[in-house]
């Protein structure tokens, strides 16, 4: 599925064949009911959906903004709603042994988990500055039982940790299953991802909607590679009174300040230069710490149907030490972004996807402060 000028499969052709079996495997699960069924139950006893809406009521006087709480979700982050579904998913294509890569680590957590879960053979690539900035996760990540192996070159982030494990599927490609994190990669992945996300903003619209009668005027959620924020989303894309906002780190702006180019094997709106070479991204959110987009997200701007953001690290870490100090609420840094620019929207009745719980950015906070 292409997204207007944007997705596509830019691949080796060793990978043409498993993009092909993964989307006819995806197609055939669609329309299975069991599938539905098995992915539903583990979603509801496992992880523990659905996650309930909090109203943040000193947050941000004068506006009642509302958190999607995927922070109480097992593992702390939504990221287990994309790794219990293909994890299923590769059950069915026959695939034991499963490749990750991670940035803040709260994906590979994930993918460590349902691995444990199922019984998968489970590698998981991570850059070694963010292996220092994210050190629980990798070691909830050992402690579950998965390899997690670090990468030393270029930023030592989430861009090189994702490069080294698709060369890893590449060379194991019969026996694996790249269980990609976010609603990037090549086709079918960001349509995939962000259908087993979407479970979020189903829940979410149905719940504002009991306890306010009325949808909000905007929903807000943080932009990495924006599986979270897609999620989200796809709950209100077609109420067209209803405002979609992402949120970027300042220092990874690609849907601010990128460019359309070719990165991980879809065409978005890349961080790059004039010849197409992929800059560096920094943000203080390992998370957030990537120079492109899902496609999607690069076609909702260009539609004019969602717009896009951003918000430095200082404005984050504010935004972090507030809700806890307002709310008792700790998020991660990545949803402090959203956070940030919630309480400055002019909007009054607001959705903010809380993505992930701040557990796993104590030190790199405390470190800052």
């Amino acid at each position: 599925m292409s997204f207007g000028d944007y997705g596509g499969r830019y691949v080796p052709e060793t990978l043409i064949p498993a993009l092909d079996e993964l989307e006819r495997g995806w197609r055939e699960a669609l329309a299975d009911d069991s599938f539905r069924a098995e992915l539903h139950g583990l979603l509801t006893t496992y992880a523990g959906r659905p996650t309930p809406l909090t109203l943040a009521e000193r947050f941000a006087p004068g506006k009642r903004i509302y958190l999607k709480r995927e922070d109480l979700l097992h593992t702390g982050a939504h990221k287990l709603n994309n790794a219990l579904g293909q994890a299923v998913l590769a059950q069915r294509l026959g695939k034991r042994r499963i490749v990750a890569e991670t940035g803040a680590g709260q994906h590979g957590v994930a993918t460590a988990t349902v691995c444990a879960r199922f019984g998968f053979e489970c590698v998981v690539y991570m850059g070694e500055e963010d292996m220092r900035r994210q050190r629980p996760n990798v070691e909830r990540m050992r402690l579950l039982g998965a390899e997690v192996r670090g990468v030393d070159f270029g930023t030592k982030t989430l861009k090189e940790a994702t490069s080294e494990a698709i060369r890893d599927w590449i060379t194991n490609v019969k026996t694996t299953h790249y269980l990609i994190g976010s609603c990037v990669g090549p086709a079918p992945y960001p349509e995939l991802v962000a259908e087993l996300q979407s479970v979020i903003g189903r829940e979410a619209r149905e719940q504002i909607l009991a306890v306010e009668q009325r949808l909000p005027e905007a929903v807000v959620a943080c932009v990495g590679g924006g599986s979270n924020a897609i999620g989200i989303f796809h709950g209100f894309v077609e109420d067209e009174d209803v405002r979609l906002v992402g949120v970027e780190a300042a220092g990874a702006a690609s849907l601010g300040s990128g460019r359309p180019a070719v990165l991980h094997g879809a065409r978005s709106s890349v961080l790059a230069d004039e010849d197409g070479q992929i800059a560096d991204a920094h943000s203080i959110s390992a998370g957030l710490d990537y120079p492109g987009v899902g496609p999607e997200h690069a076609f909702l701007r260009d539609t004019g149907r969602a717009e896009y953001r951003v918000a430095t690290d200082e404005e984050a870490l504010a935004a972090f030490q507030d809700l806890g100090r307002t709310e008792g609420i700790l998020p991660a840094l990545e949803p402090a972004h959203a956070l940030a620019r919630a309480r400055d929207l002019d909007a009054e009745l607001i959705l903010v996807g809380l993505s992930g719980r701040g557990d796993k950015d104590l030190a790199e906070v405390l470190e800052r402060l």
